[in-house]
């Protein structure tokens, strides 16, 4: 198979999974290649409007770079996804109402809460008989971005990646806002961002951070592109911000993650 760069990408396949963890159990999706063999896990944390068919191309997508990929869907608590019905197209009519309903699951899932599920989600990946022994990588979409980067500074001996796209709040005045934490992370990161994503202020705040951590990283904001750039059931989606993403995530995941 020929992607759209003219590189050769591995055939496919998906699954479902059920991930116990401390509050319960999360459904999840699994993209990895076909032909059996092992290879380097990716966690893949979705933005605010949790698994869907543009997902589950992005996880197929990486997948057929030889990574096997999970979703798990973030709000289990409230049910299996969806939580909310969601259009073909998230169009800037649909979008207040959707946030609407989203923003209090947001809320709820607390850096408590996060932790918990992080551990569960890498001990489910790391478990597959599909995935290779080795660190493993993080990726996240606007909020998900969040929850990759708190994963990786949680679990420093787990995760060797860390990516992080159109970021939700990744500096706030909390004391336990996410660039607070990061004395222990040692994973390779790069975040890029959408035109007005990040103050330069908090995009300073976040360099220290990750140069007092010792991190080797890059925050680069991707020219004209808006919020929800790589989504492509969007108003937002840009194909340039998307190959831009793959041109970033595919050689930080290569350099970072062993392969079996």
């Amino acid at each position: 198979m020929i992607d759209n760069s003219g590189e050769r990408r591995l055939a496919t396949t998906t699954t479902t999974l059920t991930v116990p963890t401390p509050d319960g159990r999360a459904d999840a999706f699994a993209a990895f290649p076909e032909g059996g063999g092992r290879h380097p896990g990716v966690l893949l944390h979705t933005d605010a409007f949790g698994p869907r068919p543009v997902i589950r191309e992005l996880a197929r997508e990486l997948a057929g770079h030889g990574y096997y990929v999970l979703v798990p869907h973030l709000y289990y608590r409230q049910g299996p996804a969806p939580v909310a019905e969601l259009p073909e197209h998230i169009g800037e009519e649909a979008r207040p109402g959707l946030i609407a309903r989203l923003l209090p699951l947001i809320h709820e899932h607390t850096p408590d809460r996060v932790l918990r599920d992080a551990g569960a989600f890498l001990d489910c990946l790391t478990s597959r008989p599909e995935v290779a022994d080795g660190p493993v990588g993080t990726v996240g979409y606007c909020w998900g971005a969040v929850l990759a980067m708190r994963t990786a500074a949680a679990h420093p001996d787990r995760v060797a990646a860390v990516a992080g796209f159109h970021p939700g709040a990744l500096v706030t005045d909390a004391p336990d806002s996410p660039h607070r934490l990061l004395s222990t992370l040692a994973a390779e990161v790069h975040l890029g961002l959408a035109e007005g994503d990040m103050t330069p202020e908090a995009r300073a705040e976040l360099d220290r951070a990750l140069d007092a951590a010792g991190a080797v990283h890059t925050i680069e904001v991707y020219p004209d592109t808006v919020h929800g750039f790589t989504m492509a059931d969007t108003d937002a989606f840009s194909p340039a911000g998307l190959r831009r993403h793959w041109d970033r995530l595919l050689p930080l995941l290569g350099r970072a993650l062993s392969r079996g």
